[in-house]
């Protein structure tokens, strides 16, 4: 049985089929990861997108 940290709280979790919530230990730990992505307190690191550069290319 493979073992790996989870991203949220860092406790042992088993990665198999069974657990469906891998790479973390929970659904807690899972939806807690989503809420820091939608609060934007995850971010990958990049520079900064402006609007016109986001609608480039795209008829209007």
């Amino acid at each position: 049985m493979n073992k790996v940290n989870c991203p949220e709280c860092k406790s042992p979790s088993e990665w198999s089929m069974e657990n469906k919530h891998r790479p973390f230990c929970s659904a807690r730990c899972q939806l807690l990861d989503l809420g820091a992505w939608a609060s934007e307190s995850h971010r990958i690191a990049g520079d900064p997108v402006t609007d016109s550069e986001e609608y480039e290319g795209f008829e209007h």
